[in-house]
């Protein structure tokens, strides 16, 4: 019978971890009928295949066309939108272009404050169609939209609907709207919905300058069916470099945010695999029972009293939904639980159940599991990167077979685990073992409490923990299912936790789900003491851990499904008349090597650095290149005047061809006075270290609207010479007609974060050499 009980509590924690995932999102069915006020994927899907037929950057035909679709769709709405239309600098990413956000606007029935329905219609330059990122985000809020007018409401707050645009190229559709737009104002709450993968839940952040207390409670009492949030991941956010629209709605407007964003499938992120195709319907589901209970609450709300000074720990949990509690109780429930802790073991000591010896001991297999596990993850995720270079070529840090990798070391460190416990544990030394994690636990908590507050929810499985304690001083041989009732809370906390962190920071991060294991398998001690089989439930594990590992292998080459990302761009510097084919890629494959040849040399013997990139990637490998007729840019000087010992320039690049991208360099560090591109002003003077930044070296990154030209205007000392470095990137080589570039192989595709399939011009030029417009203006006052 007690065997019996243990088989049916293992069966309980399978059944448990496979819920706290299952939980965490709708489930879509394509035989649901839905009534007209309710979100439908299907209805959704429509624009959504329209939007994703094509990639659409800044710049590119597509991005005017679905421009011109989004408008139209909010016309069928019943609205009125209108575009707003100019240049925007932001000087922390160095970026320069001409945003054209789309903007409508529903009034209500009081004259308070608005919200905002936020999401971006550019895609990522060149390779993605952005069906994801940020299609879904769109079709959401336009579905969102006609869902909440089909109930016929009279909402008392204005809703606004923003599609920023060239929020990929540095958040400046954002950046525009807050600044110049005159509703920005109105707004005391975005909306904003985002993706940075394909696939899984839909994770809410929250984005404000002071305390979240008041927010959650809102979101709390809009009760949306499948929240996924934690206060964890709003403190993890807050002390990130912050990338989204809503930061600078955050950092420029003071206006609080929640965003919603999937992560799972990340190696799509930002490439051509960001289609329809690959694109989780559940996901997309998951969007959607977020907007329109929120929608229609906040539509109603005070708005005006979302502000606060004060914190919540909160996180998600199966039936309860959002379980939250004050920062205040931190404290209070640390020193309950060691106060709890204490006494236990104290009172153990007192009715002689636990031995000192036995405790000692206990924290051996404990800490031998954690180091190994640890040192296995760490270490295992390199070997992985030894044995298998191509997985270097995927910038997102996360593989095509990532989730049967994170299986395959959770189910290791269960089985390295259970074999070190069956090596030290005895039958009476189950109560004293289990002293070891619940210290841990503890010191844990502590360590929340001084550097991490929003993990303060962690505390809660170690109540239930000392439950399990209590009852083990008291019985002795608890029932292995009541022990695994006081398991519940662990389970669903922490299991997804697991998965969590490498599917959000990448599989480097393995270590800590192997050592999260461990911790939870602490935590459990109670249960797993009653297995008298750990050595076979050992070997099962580390069977299932080899199986997934063999799996992972067999998913490890490059598919038309699982396409290998790469680059090839051809290169000219005026300069030196010198021609090249470039490539970021790690290793050569068949279609660049068509280009590069067998073996190329090193890129950095003929050149310098390359366009700065997210993840700051150099150009690896170059080979010299046919010369082909690429029309120069022209340099027009306007300006060049000496005025109070200050040299005043005014001067324009004008391209002679159809390019997308121009960045500017100085050869010298120029101490300039004033800076400022197309009538935009740069940081200068204090600011100026801020403004260099350490990883991108150019003056400004600038995406060319069609048909413009790069304006440039500044003061500096009057006899510095000075001269500037020129880049200009077009995106058509697989297109140009000077070029015969044969198609990638369909398991192929470009590289993501870089530019690439593009044409790039590099000059360098002094202002003193310079002759055009006829004359130079010199006074001297």
């Amino acid at each position: 019978m007690k065997n019996f009980s243990a088989l049916l509590s293992l069966l309980f924690i399978v059944a448990l971890s496979y819920y706290s995932f299952y939980d965490l999102m709708p489930h879509y069915d394509e035989a649901d009928s839905i009534p007209p006020s309710e979100f439908s994927v299907d209805k959704a899907l429509t624009p959504l295949e329209e939007i994703a037929k094509a990639p659409h950057y800044v710049g590119s035909k597509a991005h005017a066309d679905v421009r011109k679709f989004l408008i139209s769709e909010l016309q069928k709405l019943g609205l009125q939108p209108h575009i707003q239309e100019g240049f925007s600098l932001n000087p922390i990413s160095k970026t320069l272009n001409k945003p054209i956000n789309i903007v409508a606007r529903l009034k209500g029935t009081e004259s308070g404050k608005a919200l905002l329905l936020l999401s971006h219609y550019d895609s990522a330059p060149v390779p993605s169609y952005g069906a994801s990122d940020d299609g879904v985000g769109l079709v959401t809020i336009l579905e969102s939209f006609r869902a909440f007018l089909a109930s016929n409401p009279s909402p008392k707050n204005d809703i606004i609907i923003l599609f920023s645009d060239a929020e990929e190229l540095g958040l400046d559709g954002a950046k525009l709207f807050v600044n110049e737009h005159p509703w920005a104002k109105d707004v005391a709450l975005v909306l904003n919905f985002e993706a940075r993968g394909t696939s899984g839940p839909s994770n809410m952040i929250v984005e404000t300058n002071g305390g979240n207390s008041n927010l959650i409670k809102e979101f709390i009492k809009a009760n949306p069916e499948f929240p996924v949030a934690s206060s964890l991941m709003y403190s993890v956010y807050k002390m990130l470099p912050n990338d989204t629209d809503s930061t600078i709605f955050r950092e420029d407007g003071d206006i609080d945010s929640f965003f919603f964003a999937f992560i799972d499938s990340h190696f799509n992120y930002h490439t051509a695999n960001d289609s329809m195709y690959f694109l989780d319907w559940n996901s997309l589901m998951h969007q959607g029972s977020y907007l329109l209970p929120l929608l229609h609450y906040f539509a109603n709300a005070d708005l005006a009293q979302l502000k606060s000074d004060t914190d919540d720990v909160y996180f998600n949990f199966p039936l309860l939904k959002m379980v939250s509690y004050p920062f205040s109780w931190i404290i209070p429930m640390l020193i309950l639980a060691v106060l709890i802790f204490v006494f236990l073991v104290f009172y153990g000591f007192y009715q002689k159940k636990l031995n000192g010896k036995a405790i000692a001991i206990g924290f051996i297999p404990f800490l031998l599991s954690l180091v190994i596990c640890g040192l296995l993850g760490f270490f295992g995720w390199k070997l992985l990167l030894v044995l298998y270079p191509q997985y270097l070529e995927i910038q997102q840090g996360f593989t095509y077979n990532g989730h049967w990798y994170i299986a395959g070391f959770v189910f290791i460190s269960i089985a390295i685990t259970l074999a070190i416990y069956k090596k030290f544990a005895k039958n009476n030394d189950e109560k004293s073992f289990y002293i070891a994690p619940l210290f841990f636990w503890i010191i844990i908590n502590i360590a929340v409490d001084i550097f991490l507050k929003g993990a303060a929810f962690f505390i809660i499985p170690v109540f239930f923990g000392l439950f399990s304690f209590f009852v083990l001083l008291k019985q002795e041989n608890p029932n292995p299912l009541l022990m695994t009732f006081f398991a519940v809370p662990a389970i669903f906390i922490f299991v997804p936790l697991i998965q969590f962190f490498p599917v959000g920071l990448g599989l480097k991060m393995l270590f800590i789900s192997s050592v999260f294991t461990v911790l939870l398998f602490g935590l459990m001690w109670p249960i797993f003491s009653k297995y008298k089989m750990k050595k076979l439930l050992s070997l099962i594990c580390f069977l299932l851990a080899i199986s997934f590992f063999v799996v992972a292998h067999s998913k490890s080459d490059y598919t038309v499904e699982r396409k290998k990302p790469n680059s090839l761009i051809y290169y000219e510097d005026k300069d030196s008349g010198k021609t090249y084919w470039l490539t970021y890629d790690r290793e050569i494959d068949e279609w660049t090597g068509n280009y590069l040849g067998e073996n190329p040399e090193k890129a950095s013997k003929y050149l310098g650095e390359a366009s700065y990139s997210k993840y700051g990637i150099n150009y690896t490998f170059a080979a010299e290149a046919p010369k082909k007729s690429i029309p120069d840019f022209e340099v027009i000087i306007r300006q060049d005047s000496i005025i109070n010992d200050s040299r005043n320039v005014h001067f324009v690049i004008v391209p002679r061809r159809q390019v997308n991208k121009i960045d500017i360099y100085t050869t010298k560090d120029i101490a300039f006075k004033t800076l400022e591109f197309n009538g935009k002003k740069a940081f200068v003077g204090e600011s100026s270290d801020k403004y260099r930044g350490t990883k991108n070296s150019a003056l400004i990154n600038y995406m060319v609207s069609q048909g413009d030209s790069l304006k440039v205007k500044f003061t500096s000392e009057k006899d510095f010479p000075i001269s500037f470095k020129v880049m200009e990137y077009s995106f058509d080589l697989m297109g140009n007609p000077e070029f015969d570039i044969e198609k990638r192989p369909d398991y192929m595709m470009p590289k993501p974060f870089v530019v690439t399939d593009a044409i790039a011009v590099k000059r360098t030029f002094s202002l003193d050499s310079i002759k055009v417009g006829a004359k130079k203006l010199v006074e001297d006052e």
